[in-house]
């Protein structure tokens, strides 16, 4: 066991997850190289673990799970804390257009009744123009 203890296991684990960065910056082809970089990472900490003699339950894929599933947890409660203030943003968003909506409804309405109101002294503006002009 105190071999063990020299050995740097860093691998994966040191990512904090996707808040530091923004999916916009992340070009598509990424997702290829970072399944790699994952791979190489596995691979890293597993020989690793056996050049020093570790193995605590003598079975690598397990070794693994026990050191990979702690980051993959973090990770994911990292991507669900994201989701959930982007679903909110999303949700005050919505009300904001829905508002905006509401008050240009009601600023058409207000034009029409305008323009009615218009129509209707310009009418009688005629009509008056008109009685005014007429020989007795």
């Amino acid at each position: 066991m105190a071999e063990a203890s020299d050995v740097n296991v860093g691998g994966g684990c040191e990512e904090k997850g996707p808040e530091g960065s923004s999916p916009e910056s992340v070009p598509p082809d990424t997702t290829i190289s970072r399944m790699k970089l994952l791979d190489t990472t596995v691979d890293t900490f597993l020989q690793k673990l056996i050049a020093a003699g570790r193995r605590p339950s003598g079975i690598p894929e397990k070794d693994l799970c026990s050191v990979t599933v702690p980051c993959l947890l973090r990770q994911r409660d990292a991507l669900q804390r994201r989701l959930q203030r982007q679903e909110a943003e999303n949700r005050q968003l919505a009300d904001a257009v829905l508002a905006g909506r509401r008050q240009v409804q009601e600023l058409q309405l207000q034009g029409q009744a305008r323009w009615q109101a218009w129509q209707a002294l310009h009418k009688g503006r005629k009509e008056l123009v008109a009685v005014l002009r007429e020989p007795e």
